[in-house]
């Protein structure tokens, strides 16, 4: 099977078809109709084998999770995913791989409107790098510098899952039968939240996904700001099953350092505070004020019940 037949088999038709198309998978280059009084936004992420994902992993879930964390991206600012491109290098050719790969990826892109338009197929070791793309009203990207002084600090869901899911798959940590099904579900498939980003574009004033873990992620909210936060730690949200497997100590590690919870990180003015639950309402996903920002550029405190919560950071690093 040559790259030609390869991309006409499995990524020719994948995701949605979307009107705003003009030319997709098989020409030089995408044409995309991007609509007037939009701003395009674009994001890139790189899965690489042995680094980010197990050589042996479940190809149907990798396929949903490079599109979910891309799409993620564009949730977090506030923004409509529309289009994807998909770069992969494979040490060979194996067409059940593929089959469930690809069907992972166009389901999971079918799922949040999305096309796939473009990208390239190359030899090598296992490396899949996705560009997600998304539309956004003129203006209204939500963005990382906006926070101010007194904002409050919210994420949604739960947080922790994840991390502790990849523990159980590492044989590192045990998850009682009962848990087993929501902490790998939440590890190998996590869910965009492209509704509720959208909903936010009016209220919160700086937004950001969780890939890398609270503790390092807020960090970029700060820099990008000038602002420093105070976070309640008893107040990070945690599922039963996190709490049922873990003491205090695991579980805050996990919820502060884990990573890969793909929840929204967003701060809201106070005086959009009291609008906040009624818009969100209609989404169905939990939110939890964990904190406030405040005027220190760069000073993370932690607490615990008005008292300072001493911890140690450790996530993953990139390079």
């Amino acid at each position: 099977m040559d790259e030609f037949e390869l991309i006409s088999r499995y990524f020719s038709n994948c995701g949605a078809k979307r009107h705003d198309t003009g030319i997709g998978v098989g020409d030089d280059a995408a044409v995309l109709q991007v609509r007037d009084g939009c701003d395009l936004v674009i994001t890139t992420d790189t899965m690489v084998a042995g680094t980010h994902f197990f050589p042996d992993a479940d190809p149907r879930a990798l396929g949903h999770k490079l599109v979910a964390v891309n799409v993620s991206d564009i949730a977090a600012m506030g923004a409509e995913p529309a289009w994807l491109s998909l770069a992969i290098t494979l040490p060979s050719v194996d067409e059940t791989w593929l089959s469930a790969f690809a069907a992972g990826l166009h389901e999971t892109a079918e799922y949040y409107n999305c096309q796939l338009v473009g990208g390239d197929t190359t030899r090598g070791p296992m490396s899949l790098t996705m560009v997600a793309k998304g539309i956004v009203p003129r203006g209204k990207a939500i963005t990382r510098s906006g926070a101010k002084v007194g904002d409050y600090i919210y994420v949604t869901g739960t947080l922790g899952d994840a991390a502790l899911g990849l523990k159980l798959c590492q044989g590192l940590h045990e998850v009682s039968k009962k848990h087993q099904t929501h902490i790998l579900q939440r590890f190998h498939f996590p869910s965009a939240r492209v509704a509720l980003g959208q909903a936010l574009r009016n209220i919160a004033s700086s937004a950001m996904d969780l890939s890398d873990g609270l503790y390092s992620d807020i960090q970029h909210i700060l820099k990008r700001s000038g602002v420093g936060a105070s976070i309640d730690v008893s107040r990070l949200p945690l599922s039963q099953a996190v709490k049922d497997s873990c003491d205090n100590a695991t579980a805050m590690q996990l919820a502060l350092s884990g990573g890969e919870d793909y929840e929204l990180l967003f701060t809201v003015p106070e005086a959009k505070r009291g609008s906040l639950d009624v818009l969100l309402s209609p989404y169905g996903i939990a939110i939890t004020c964990i904190g406030r920002i405040t005027g220190v550029a760069g000073k993370l405190e932690l607490k615990q019940a008005e008292q300072p919560f001493n911890y140690v950071h450790s996530g993953f690093i990139h390079f």
